[in-house]
């Protein structure tokens, strides 16, 4: 990808700015290497630093079709968030007993994401102070507590009630009728951290490939990746493309459905975050269920984004990534209707990104057509920022070959489920998608949704929001 040519995200735009980087090196002849990663994202870039931390002597290479960052892990919100959301799901997918290690892992990982930026002197602008997890209407409200006394009997919950005299100004909107707070959540400039990522990577002695797309993969022992200018035979594949797999390989066709996240960012606001809120560092996160979320920087904005809104015909992932977002006006309704004190009437920039939705709303990992030396993850489902740091360790666990807690934990095996074939699954997505909208306007509204657009809006499932129990 030549990213000249592309509309970048505020984040990556600030993120290189800010570091200068030398020109990106090229793949420009044959190699050999113990294991390559595909994908320069946060997948591939904390799995590529796990390995080499755990085995040295390999020899690690790193392709990107872009830049390091370019893709949904320079583009999204930048909220750390967690499983626990997702315990009911977890639960039935793979017992109690996994679902709770689970959620107790995708809180330890947030912290362990906080220790490493430190201790690589990775500025990303990380802010571990937590997340609300609101209601914004009287539908909404009450949905988190049967959740929250479940994870309460088995200890390992993290959410506590808001006192409602100091809702408006920890969230930052008098629209949040109640919310649950937890500290296992926070912040951070997503691109910086990307690329923060890379250069630890760097350090360790990983070879970097940006602007080197795969073109092809040949199966066998040693494995062939065939790139424009060279090719690299491998011990050992991780393809860590995400929504990208769809595209490439035909299994994974239908196990996911790509949808747009779209971003919206204003100028500086400091005084006027300071007055009205939110809290510094935290993020926020309603209770649709396709959801808004939104945080501050540290130089004073604010970020809206809502997820949900275009859903990509066949699963192409280009047409929603580093693109405008086509849904300005909705999204300036949505942040008028969220934020009218602020009085913001323009944006500093906006954007959209695609993200890799599931069936469960869980990601997966395994082996690619049983081949044992090509493996993959995937499927984050819009909530990857702090998770891909726990696909990475159950991918570096395949490498290694480790029969563990890792490498047999729940999330591997491939799909759970999929989705079907286009046009049904696209004209499928967009009659839930318009019947969710209007569900959510009359609620909004205060009045009583129509049971079609009820039942439509069940089979969005819970990928956006808080599991129900």
């Amino acid at each position: 990808m030549n990213t000249s040519k592309k509309h970048l995200s505020y984040w990556l735009k600030d993120a290189l700015e800010k570091e200068k980087p030398a020109p990106a090196k090229t793949l420009q002849q044959d190699i050999e290497t113990d294991v390559l990663i595909v994908g320069g994202g946060y997948t591939g870039l904390w799995t590529a630093i796990l390995h080499k931390q755990q085995a040295p002597d390999k020899t690690v290479t790193l392709i990107e079709k872009g830049l390091c960052g370019s893709g949904a892990s320079g583009s999204n919100g930048g909220c750390l968030l967690t499983w626990s959301s997702k315990y009911p799901t977890l639960k039935k997918l793979f017992g109690e007993t996994q679902a709770q290690w689970l959620v107790k892992e995708s809180e330890q990982v947030i912290f362990e994401i906080e220790d490493f930026c430190a201790e690589h002197n990775i500025d990303a602008q990380l802010l571990i102070n937590g997340s609300y997890y609101s209601a914004t209407n009287s539908a909404q409200q009450g949905t988190m507590a049967p959740l929250v006394s479940v994870l309460e009997a088995l200890n390992i919950n993290s959410w506590q009630a808001c006192a409602s005299n100091t809702l408006a100004s920890k969230t930052g909107s008098k629209k949040n009728r109640e919310a649950y707070f937890s500290k296992a959540a926070g912040t951070v400039q997503p691109a910086m951290l990307a690329r923060g990522l890379r250069k630890v990577a760097l350090s360790l002695g990983i070879n970097i490939y940006e602007n080197t797309q795969m073109l092809s993969l040949h199966y066998g022992q040693p494995a062939r990746v065939i790139t424009e200018q060279g090719s690299i035979t491998a011990k050992q594949v991780v393809l860590a493309i995400n929504a990208w797999m769809a595209e490439k390989f035909k299994a994974f066709k239908h196990s996911i459905v790509v949808v747009s996240s779209d971003m919206v960012i204003t100028k500086p606001i400091p005084e006027l975050l300071k007055k009205h809120g939110p809290e510094k560092g935290v993020s926020v996160v309603d209770s649709r269920i396709f959801v808004h979320y939104y945080r501050d920087t540290i130089d004073g904005r604010l970020m809206l984004g809502k997820g949900g809104n275009c859903f990509s015909f066949g699963n192409k992932i280009e047409p929603m990534s580093n693109q405008k977002t086509r849904y300005l006006p909705l999204l300036s309704n949505a942040f008028s209707n969220l934020f009218p004190q602020l009085n913001v009437t323009e944006f500093a920039d906006n954007w959209t990104g695609g993200s890799d939705r599931t069936i469960t709303g869980l990601p997966f990992f395994g082996n690619i057509k049983g081949q044992p030396n090509i493996i993959y993850g995937l499927g984050y489902s819009g909530n990857g920022v702090a998770q891909t740091r726990i696909g990475a360790k159950i991918l570096n666990a395949m490498l290694l070959g480790n029969n563990d807690k890792w490498a047999n934990c729940g999330l591997t095996g491939g799909p759970r489920g999929y989705f079907p074939p286009e046009p049904f699954c696209w004209l499928g997505a967009m009659c839930v998608r318009n019947a969710i909208r209007r569900k959510e306007d009359a609620e909004d509204n205060e009045q009583h949704p129509r049971l079609i657009d009820k039942w439509l809006a069940k089979l969005a499932g819970t990928a956006g929001k808080a599991d129900k129990i």
